[in-house]
């Protein structure tokens, strides 16, 4: 009979437990720095993009207003009406 702390089992078992809490660890920094990293991203995103998003805007409206003065002259032009 071996004796109580040598005994292969409680060996056995010690490694597994210090491996999980060891992958545990490592999984939790990584979750930490990913949150970390779209943190950031949403910082970046909300921080100096506004005044670009507002000028994409303002350019979007004036292309869909000439496309809308575009398709109301060829719906004259089709109706027969001179502009």
């Amino acid at each position: 009979m071996t004796s109580g702390l040598l005994d292969p089992t409680l060996v056995l078992t010690a490694g597994l437990l210090v491996a999980v809490i060891v992958l545990a660890g490592s999984a939790l920094r990584a979750w930490q720095g990913w949150l970390d990293l779209k943190r950031s991203e949403l910082d970046r995103a909300g921080t100096g993009r506004p005044a670009e998003e507002g000028s994409q805007y303002g350019s979007a409206r004036i292309e869909l207003a000439d496309l809308k003065e575009r398709i109301r002259k060829l719906e004259a032009i089709a109706s027969g009406v001179e502009l």
